[in-house]
């Protein structure tokens, strides 16, 4: 992979806080709910798929 394809992680400003809410009904803990919510900026989804793909195309992890 070339430092040219490299996908530049997001950056967020310094205090950046996250509103999200639980889901109602059933059991979601404070961390899931963080989570789901960041997935919904893109930005962290295009960061995450490319991080998984980049991982799967490692041929050393397939070794292990």
């Amino acid at each position: 992979m070339k430092f040219s394809e490299i996908l530049k992680s997001p950056v967020f400003p310094r205090g950046h806080r996250w509103v999200f809410e639980k889901r109602k009904g059933i059991y979601e803990s404070d961390a899931t709910a963080l989570v789901r919510k960041m997935l919904e900026d893109e930005s962290i989804q295009r960061d995450q798929r490319f991080a998984w793909e980049r991982w799967r195309a490692d041929d050393r992890a397939a070794k292990s």
